[in-house]
């Protein structure tokens, strides 16, 4: 199940983040995966400040956003690191690694997210994939908009042909850590909110007990 979000960054913040990307160094994206040989991008060099800077404008606005906080249930975030794509860059199918080791400890990573910062008529291809069984969805996203799904999924960045892409990726450890269960508390929430007052009191009293015990007990 995927979450599409429009408008996680606001135009400030979104001219913040382009700002301090002009002024970055970009290297190779293998530096934090050598061993993925499917991988062909530059990513910023997190242990510049300004990187720093940017992931924490784009960690808070991921954090504040309430459409993510209902699907997701975010417990931890990775901080947001930019990469770009430059024509003849891609990167091939693959599964995101199980844990990211982070200065606090190692991070889960139950949810994976692409936050889009370039202009998508600006370069050509460069979508991200996600593969279904023998299906393929594509999402290439507005500025500000930010794709969510589970990081088990199999994905790619498909190769840009033109221009350059310009994204923002992280990873989440949700508080719920099974992605069925995520998926049914998100049902849930959608279905109290939605049609809530619809039902009587008594009925809505007891919904809400339902997804509250659930979340209570699906826990990690």
């Amino acid at each position: 199940m995927f979450l599409f979000v429009k408008n996680v960054l606001n135009a400030a913040e979104l001219d913040q983040i382009r700002q301090i990307a002009r002024g970055l160094r970009f290297v190779d994206g293998r530096q934090s995966n050598p061993h993925n040989l499917a991988k062909k991008n530059l990513q910023a060099d997190p242990g510049q400040p300004e990187s720093q800077r940017a992931g924490q404008i784009a960690g808070t606005a991921i954090m504040r956003n309430e459409e993510i906080k209902n699907f997701a249930f975010p417990k931890r975030l990775a901080t947001p690191l930019l990469s770009r794509y430059e024509p003849g860059m891609n990167y091939g199918a693959h599964a995101d690694a199980p844990f990211l080791q982070l200065p606090n400890g190692p991070l889960r990573s139950d949810v994976s997210a692409t936050l889009f910062i370039g202009d998508p008529s600006t370069y050509e291809g460069g979508e991200l994939v996600v593969h279904l069984g023998n299906e393929r969805h594509s999402f290439k996203g507005e500025p500000g908009a930010m794709i969510v799904y589970p990081s088990t999924t199999l994905h790619e960045v498909a190769p840009v042909t033109s221009g350059h892409r310009l994204a923002m990726f992280t990873f989440m450890e949700s508080a719920i850590p099974d992605q069925m269960h995520r998926e049914l508390l998100y049902t849930l929430n959608e279905v109290s909110a939605l049609e809530g007052f619809n039902i009587s009191w008594e009925n809505r009293t007891r919904l809400q007990f339902v997804i509250a015990n659930l979340h209570r007990m699906w826990a990690g």
